[in-house]
Parts: C-alpha cells; sequence; structure tokens
C-alpha cells in the first residue's frame, strides 16, 4: 500500500508527546524522533509518504484526544502513530478510568475511518530515573495499568503494536538520551525500524527501514550533567510543583503497607480501579475493523 485509491500517497500523522515528538534525536533546527525516521519507509520511492507530527513535549492524553485527534482527522491519514500516556502517571490527577475512555475515543475517532492505528506499551519512568522503592512502586503501577489499557484497547481495534515496555533496549544506556526518558537518536532510530517491520508484515511498508547506526555520537556524561544543569532543573522543578506532594504521599502509603504486611492491598485496588476503567469503555469497534478500508 504505497498510495490511496486515486492515485494520492499515503498520509501518516503522528499523536502523543515528547517521545514522538523527537526529543533526543537532535537535527539541525529541532527535533527528529521515531515517527519521523519511520516515515521515510511507509511510502516508496515514487510516492513518499506526506507525513504530518502534531505531538507535543508534555502532552497528556486529553491533549491528544482534544487537541491532536481532530486535526490529525482533518488531516485523513491512512496512518496514524497513537503513544501516550507516560505524562499521565506524573501528574497527581491520574485517572486510569480518564486515560482509558480518552484512549478509546482516539482510536475510535481513527477506526471510524478506517485509518491504520500505530500503538505502544511503554517503560516505567520510576524505574529508568532509578528512584528508591517506595517512589517508584507508585509509577509502576501507574504505568502497568496504561499498559494493560493500550494492550486491551489495541486488541479491540487491532492496531499495529509495540511491546517496547520490558524489551531488552530499555537496560542498553546507549538507546537513551541524557535525561533518562526519552530516546536518543540510537533508541528513536530503534522504535522506527521495529514498527516499520510490524508494518512490512502487513504489506503497509514499501520502502526502506531507517537505517540502525546514528549518525550523532552517543550523549556523553557531559551532556547528561548539562542537561541537569539546565533544561533538566526547570523539569524537575515543574513535576516538584505537580507529583511531587501526591508522590510523597503515595510513597507513605507504601512504606505504611510495606510495614504492616498488607502491601496486596494497593495493587489489588489498582487492580480493581483497572478492571473498572476497561469494563466502562465502548466493546465495539465503530466501522468495522482498523484497516478495512485502508486500501491495502
Amino acid at each position: 500500500m504505497t498510495t490511496r485509491q486515486g492515485g494520492r500517497p499515503l498520509r501518516f500523522a503522528a499523536l502523543g508527546d515528547s517521545l514522538t515528538a523527537g526529543v533526543g534525536d537532535p537535527v539541525e533546527g529541532g527535533w527528529r524522533g521515531w515517527a519521523a525516521l519511520l516515515a521515510g519507509g511507509v511510502g516508496s520511492a515514487d510516492a513518499p509518504a506526506v507525513f504530518r507530527n502534531l505531538a507535543v513535549s508534555g502532552a497528556l492524553s486529553k491533549d491528544v484526544a482534544e487537541d491532536q485527534t481532530p486535526a490529525a482527522v482533518a488531516f485523513g491519514p491512512d496512518i496514524a502513530s497513537v503513544v501516550v500516556g507516560v505524562n499521565d502517571t506524573l501528574r497527581r490527577t491520574f485517572d486510569i478510568a480518564d486515560l482509558a475512555r480518552r484512549f478509546d475515543d482516539v482510536c475510535s475517532a481513527f477506526a471510524a475511518r478506517g485509518t491504520v492505528l500505530l500503538t505502544a506499551c511503554l517503560p516505567d519512568p520510576g524505574a529508568m530515573f532509578g528512584l528508591p522503592a517506595p517512589l517508584a512502586r507508585p509509577l509502576a503501577r501507574r504505568q502497568r495499568a496504561v499498559n494493560a489499557v493500550v494492550h486491551a484497547l489495541s486488541d479491540r481495534y487491532d492496531t499495529v503494536h509495540l511491546h517496547a515496555a520490558d524489551a531488552p533496549w530499555v537496560a542498553d544506556r546507549a538507546m537513551w538520551s541524557a535525561d533518562r526518558l526519552h530516546p536518543a537518536e540510537r533508541g528513536h532510530r530503534m522504535l522506527a525500524r521495529r514498527f516499520h517491520e510490524l508494518l512490512a508484515a502487513r504489506g503497509l511498508a514499501a520502502g526502506p527501514a531507517p537505517g540502525a547506526e546514528p549518525d550523532q555520537p552517543p550523549p556523553t556524561r557531559a551532556a547528561a550533567l548539562l542537561w541537569l544543569a539546565t533544561a533538566g532543573t526547570g523539569w524537575v522543578a515543574r513535576r516538584c510543583t505537580d507529583l511531587l506532594p501526591q508522590l510523597l504521599r503515595l510513597a507513605g502509603d507504601e512504606v505504611h503497607h510495606w510495614a504492616r504486611g498488607t502491601g496486596e492491598r494497593l495493587d489489588r485496588s489498582a487492580e480493581l480501579a483497572l478492571s473498572a476503567a476497561l469494563a466502562a469503555v465502548s466493546p465495539a469497534v465503530p466501522g468495522g475493523r482498523v484497516g478495512a478500508s485502508t486500501g491495502e
């Protein structure tokens, strides 16, 4: 599928947060990222895909549902990537039911027009930061819930889904940028190549896979220290005003339940919230199976 019926080139829209915006993969004039790398291999040399990146650094599921999705639908994509949720876990307003409903709404909007969807589950940010266990566990519990929602809805809407949460690449420091949260160029290339492989298996990628080797050297320790001293300071400050008070309370709950031997209650509460969230989203796929009218 290199062109749509009528001969126009394929259209690829990317939605999400800083990961899809390309943070960690700098090029002249800004960021590039995995989605832009993938776009070059979706079409063909004769009919390259038309690519629009609507992702915004810091975006929440609410932003993707309310702002990015209408703009993407108006663009009329044949393929759309929706990778979001990590920022939601880093907010005091985190609610898995709200996230599930929004993600379902986004998938439904694209399914209704036959757009092929790309989705991914992502690593736990607490583990990436190396936080102490009482602080890391609440974030891990939240990210597991987000990934469970993404898995369930990816199955329901038959998306092209990338399992990126527990892969060996997560522990490979060379894959990550100085901020320890976003992939470096090598990591972005790996994500683009794996999505290309999945698309090619469905006959949806006619161009070559992105190269594996980065154009730029990996970030140095000096670069990591520079990030912490400049942009990292602001990042931490923003998270402290928003997340830290609640995270400290959650950490207190972890310690309290650990001391009493009742830690499973926290897991059980999260499981019940997740079950309710999944039960509340629509069971049917509007417009039929995703991809049914993509012109494959």
